[in-house]
């Protein structure tokens, strides 16, 4: 059943992210070719920093493609660990209208939960 999963059991596991220093053109150009909305951001140490999506891209305007990542992420994360139910994860997703939550262990990134993720599970459900 839907209720008994959890983040770890639907999440995507191999995450395409960016980093705070790269250029905002930079990872609007990795969104585009990777076929994602959003990336995580991580620093060098590999610790879940942000996230920044195409609609933050959109929202700032042209001139924010010379920005750097870090001056336009998301820093207030909603974060799920990896055994948080995905009951949970949809009524956040809901109440909120996030469309991705990143999935983290001791605050590095493990996974993300999409709505795609979500919809995956809920076909594969007998």
């Amino acid at each position: 059943m839907i209720k008994d999963l959890t983040a770890q059991d639907i999440m995507i596991k191999k995450v395409h992210v960016t980093s705070p220093t790269d250029l905002i053109a930079a990872a609007k150009l990795k969104m585009v070719r990777c076929n994602v909305g959003g990336l995580p951001v991580v620093n060098d140490s590999k610790r879940l920093v942000g996230i920044v999506t195409h609609r933050d891209i959109l929202l700032a305007g042209g001139e924010a493609l010379g920005l750097k990542v870090e001056d336009l992420m998301t820093k207030d994360l909603v974060i799920a660990d990896v055994d948080t139910p995905i009951m949970e994860i949809t009524k956040i997703m809901a109440d909120k209208g996030y469309q991705r939550i990143p999935v983290a262990k001791k605050g590095n990134l493990v996974g993300l939960v999409t709505q795609s993720t979500l919809i995956r599970a809920l076909a594969g459900l007998d």
